[in-house]
């Protein structure tokens, strides 16, 4: 299953973006990044089926074995593409809300958009060392 990241702004030379690529290279499952500007843009036509993830501050906090836990579950389901959105300064509308599959929080936090990027990279690679039955260091 395609793990698709779709952002509005550019993350450009920075540390977050260091963090993004050192989580980017060490996932095993296919990887992609779209950076929108901050209004418009074309999100790329999707590979179906999918299931579509936004990072929403209402959103549901889960830990890492919980959302691998849903990813190897659409992943087995034939899942071919799970797209993560996170939205412009303002967030996402109610409709798309409506429409998403999951909304994922990190915590009540408000996290500036590079480090969210950064942090969901992180737990992708997480969750997926999860699903490959990696040791845990959270485990029981």
């Amino acid at each position: 299953m395609l793990l698709h990241i779709i952002a509005r702004g550019k993350i450009a030379r920075s540390p977050e973006a260091d963090l993004v690529a050192r989580y980017e290279k060490r996932l095993t499952w296919p990887v992609k990044f779209t950076e929108l500007p901050e209004t418009g843009g074309r999100i790329p036509d999707p590979q179906t089926p999918l299931k579509t993830v936004l990072l929403d501050e209402r959103g549901k906090d889960l830990p890492s074995e919980s959302l691998a836990a849903i990813l190897e579950g659409w992943r087995d389901g034939g899942m071919r593409e799970c797209r993560f959105i996170l939205g412009a300064a303002d967030g996402h509308s109610e409709a798309e809300r409506d429409e998403a599959d999951l909304l994922l929080a990190f915590g009540k936090a408000t996290w500036p958009h590079l480090l969210a990027r950064a942090m969901l990279a992180e737990q992708l690679y997480r969750a997926t060392t999860i699903i490959a039955g990696h040791p845990y260091h959270r485990s029981g």
